[in-house]
């Protein structure tokens, strides 16, 4: 194909009514406004384990008790 031809093909596509956008929504959840950062934390296995322990939500605890800890609540 040639890049006449593209061309052709791309302004006849974006003129034909029965073309539709693709409206699919993005999967996953919205961006946060707060995005949390990635990183690779080297921690004690008893210190892991105590907030495994506490079920469901444990990353959640350790940031609140982190946050703490640096006085940022």
């Amino acid at each position: 194909m040639t890049v006449e031809e593209d061309a052709a093909i791309t302004a006849a596509a974006r003129t034909d009514p029965d073309a539709q956008p693709n409206l699919v929504a993005k999967r996953g959840r919205p961006r946060s406004e707060h995005a949390k950062v990635a990183i690779l934390l080297r921690l004690d296995p008893d210190i892991v384990e105590s907030f495994k322990k506490g079920g469901s939500g444990w990353q959640t605890r350790m940031n609140a008790a982190l946050r703490k800890a640096a006085d940022l609540d």
